[in-house]
């Protein structure tokens, strides 16, 4: 979303510097592609050595003594441990709920029936998994295995009762 935001920016603003920190190298890697001329703009200046809101705000630098000031775009329905655990750490922290995302109501029985039966369920985010639980006719009875991105969705898939839920050592699709 910094991007979007970046982009629309009117010639009179200047050119700011903006650090950018990603909390992973998926995110990082759309600063790389080259979609606009607005690309000179952003620098991503740091991803922590996990690709985790905790590992983040344990992890980056800070720049002297000063309160350093972080603009933190995410979806309205993002954990709060990047604000907080950055606060912690002195850093005086601006959230702005960019976006969410809204689970679906429905899926036709068929397709719901042929994603049933899959023997793995892959999930990139704690949203989805509690949206696929809610999908479920009977979630207790549900034996699937699921297929986490990284350890933050897991948990969440293990609050809600799974069973079978497997993710690798470092948030990843490639994981």
């Amino acid at each position: 979303m910094p991007f979007l935001l970046l982009a629309g920016l009117p010639v009179a603003a200047g050119t700011p510097s903006v650090k950018v920190a990603a909390v992973g190298t998926g995110t990082a890697s759309i600063f790389d592609e080259d979609m606009t001329s607005s690309k000179e703009l952003i620098d991503v200046a740091f991803t922590p050595s996990k690709a985790t809101g905790k590992v983040l705000a344990l992890e980056l630098p800070k720049h002297g003594n000063e309160k350093s000031t972080v603009l933190y775009p995410a979806s309205a329905k993002a954990s709060h441990d990047i604000e907080e655990g950055l606060s912690k750490r002195g850093f005086h922290i601006t959230r702005l709920n960019t976006y969410t995302t809204e689970p679906v109501q429905h899926v036709d029985k068929k397709i719901l029936q042929q994603a049933l039966s899959a023997s793995v369920v892959a999930v990139a985010s704690p949203s989805a998994i509690r949206a696929w639980v809610d999908l479920l006719p009977e979630p207790d009875t549900w034996s699937g295995s699921v297929a986490c991105i990284g350890e933050t969705t897991a948990s969440a898939a293990r609050k809600l009762g799974l069973r079978n839920v497997n993710y690798p050592s470092n948030p990843s699709l490639q994981g």
